[in-house]
């Protein structure tokens, strides 16, 4: 369908559509970029250092190459709210963090929707890709469209919700060969959203039913991940406990063809580690404790503190004296070949350690040192040097890592050292302990 009707015959029609992505991170980008390819499309953005660096085509989330950038010819960046007004179709791609007692923090969500509602038209659609809890976005979204309007939903304006697949680093599931679900508030809204989407989507889309199932469909996505991670690493403390190789056993328990080929480890980001608190959060607001999920969620927030725990032991052992004793964490990314910092659990590791008194060094070639103190406090080390340290954990497997081998990560201790690869780099022989 290439047009949308209500009651006051109002209508759109799809290539009438003047298109903005509200919010140009690793989501909104390579959303702003394929859409600009097809037809014009405003990119919005409170941070003008960030718009300053889209148009100069740099991407600081290497997410977007300056190619690719340059081939969106119909694409133009703005701080500028006025510039908003010339649109009638608006992309919602805000983060949807959780604050420091593990609740939903919908503050960008918010401040997103009030700067719509502020230049929202009659016959407008806003379609919102942040992860959020079933029901957000009709019974927290659209009242503040409405506020700042003026304007009445599904009479005036309508809503859509299509959760975003991104996946930080990833060159082989990108946007547009990732099936996108989509959804509207009206039939009619559904399906000129489904067919908006349809433009970029090269392997199609699935038109959920409703927009609660749309949302539900998101949140329980990263959800079961992180419950078959939260076995995976319940399971590898057990078999630490009894001096059985976990690598070992989920090769041999993999020979199975039912198998899922889960491994132990952090679990940090902008989505696994945050979107089953949103599903918590709403499933308590009506009645009812989850408790496998927030089960999955301790074992997995608890990761960090386990893994400094055991490299102080094994040092330990080593008879290294802990107090004062020098650290390197090779990663601070929350997963391999990308420069995000969101949520990554390698925090915990640097922070559990200070507590242990040692002296912590953070190498990571993919973070910018500025975003990482920014976001922690944590100055990072730019150059190694050999035979500095009394213990290395291998946090993150970059690409960079993996090549330097194993001979010269090693190098990078002192004579009598320890090394915790946690990522399954090199083999049980080469390393001191593996998760």
């Amino acid at each position: 369908m290439n047009k949308l009707k209500n009651s006051k015959t109002l209508s759109i029609e799809l290539n009438q559509i003047k298109l903005a992505i509200i919010g140009l991170g690793y989501v909104g980008l390579p959303l702003a970029v394929e859409f600009g390819k097809k037809r014009t499309v405003i990119g919005f953005d409170i941070n003008q250092n960030r718009i300053e660096q889209l148009r100069s085509c740099i991407d600081i989330t290497l997410e977007i190459n300056e190619e690719e950038l340059y081939e969106s010819k119909h694409l133009s960046f703005t701080t500028n709210l006025d510039d908003l007004k010339l649109c009638n179709c608006f992309i919602v791609t805000v983060p949807t963090p959780i604050d420091e007692h593990k609740r939903p923090n919908l503050t960008p969500l918010i401040e997103a929707s009030q700067t719509i509602g502020k230049v929202l038209k009659v016959g407008d659609i806003v379609i919102y890709e942040s992860t959020v809890y079933p029901g957000c976005t009709e019974e927290d979204c659209t009242p503040v469209l409405e506020n700042f309007s003026g304007l009445k939903f599904n009479q005036d304006f309508f809503v859509g919700y299509s959760p975003e697949r991104i996946n930080p680093g990833d060159k082989e599931h990108r946007l547009i060969n990732i099936k996108k679900v989509t959804s509207g508030s009206t039939p009619e809204t559904g399906e000129i959203i489904d067919a908006l989407y349809n433009q970029i989507i090269t392997v199609g889309t699935h038109k959920a039913p409703s927009i609660k199932v749309a949302e539900a469909a998101k949140v329980i996505e990263n959800t079961q991940r992180d419950l078959n991670i939260a076995l995976i690493n319940e399971l590898a403390l057990i078999f630490n406990k009894m001096g059985i190789d976990t690598e070992a056993v989920l090769q041999a328990a993999g020979t199975k063809w039912n198998f899922l080929p889960f491994r132990p480890g952090l679990v940090g980001g902008h989505c696994i580690g945050v979107d089953p608190y949103y599903l918590t959060y709403k499933a308590q607001s009506i009645g009812y404790h989850p408790e496998v999920i927030l089960a999955g969620r301790r074992t997995n927030d608890g990761m960090g503190a386990y893994v400094a725990s055991q490299i102080v032991k094994a040092m330990n052992k080593k008879n290294i004296q802990i107090y004062d004793a020098k650290v390197l964490i090779m990663g601070l990314a929350f997963k391999e070949n990308c420069p995000d910092v969101r949520n990554t659990k390698v925090v915990d590791i640097y922070r559990e350690l200070l507590d242990y008194s040692c002296v912590v060094d953070i190498f990571d070639p993919w973070v910018n040192p500025q975003e990482a103190f920014n976001e922690y406090g944590i100055n990072l080390v730019t150059r190694l040097n050999n035979q500095n340290y009394d213990g290395i954990i291998i946090a993150v497997a970059h690409q960079q890592f993996k090549e330097m081998g194993i001979e010269k990560i090693r190098l990078l201790g002192k004579s009598t050292h320890t090394l915790y690869d946690l990522k399954y780099i090199y083999s049980a022989e080469q390393t001191d302990l593996r998760l």
